[in-house]
């Protein structure tokens, strides 16, 4: 082999390992950074639903302590319209509980293994407070169509503040613990987000 021949092999094999290093590099245009993983999304669905869940919890318990105080505030006052007041906060209460309660399904359902278990514990502690709430609301619509008879009314009202009350108590409860789950969730989420091996350095 003479040197004129070397010379252009090693010319040849310098250039095919440098197309091979520079396609090794190559990123292609639209796709600036490796795709997402599926933990990644998983973990900001799971995220998303937690703050959703806990935002609705907030608003929810906000609601029932307004409906308990509304009532409370009417003790010894009896008459239709005040009746139909707390019916409204009850009602705006169980519209609250619901949809806690329905953002509390979804963030179970989407929450990391490692926070299913409290997520769930959240969504059962929501589906109590939305029946208690509903029970609330329908002493308050008793209460309403008893408002004719002043010994009736007095006794559906005290119902009706027991029952805002007991959705009171479940309410702050549900709030705790979705509180609880959504930071674990938070938590997860971020771990899930970390390139592999990110915890070992």
């Amino acid at each position: 082999m003479t040197n004129n021949t070397l010379r252009t092999l090693l010319a040849s094999a310098a250039l095919a390992a440098s197309a091979c290093a520079f396609a090794a590099d190559y990123t292609a245009p639209g796709q600036l950074s490796p795709p997402e993983s599926s933990m990644q999304k998983a973990g900001d669905a799971a995220g998303r639903a937690a703050r959703d869940a806990e935002k609705a919890a907030r608003k929810a318990a906000d609601a029932a302590k307004a409906a308990a105080e509304k009532s409370k505030l009417t003790t010894g006052k009896v008459s239709r319209a005040l009746a139909e007041s707390i019916r409204q906060a009850a009602q705006k209460a169980a519209q609250a509980a619901t949809r806690l309660e329905e953002k509390a399904t979804a963030s179970a359902g989407k929450a990391l293994d490692e926070s299913k278990d409290i997520a769930r514990s959240a969504q059962e502690e929501s589906s109590k407070a939305a029946q208690a709430s509903r029970e609330a609301l329908a002493r308050a619509e008793e209460s309403v169509s008893r408002s004719a008879s002043k010994e009736e009314a007095e006794k559906a009202a005290q119902a009706t503040r027991e029952a805002l009350d007991k959705a009171d108590e479940a309410m702050r409860s549900a709030a705790k613990t979705v509180a609880d789950a959504s930071a674990r969730t938070l938590e997860a989420a971020k771990r899930a987000a970390r390139p592999a091996g990110a915890e070992k350095k």
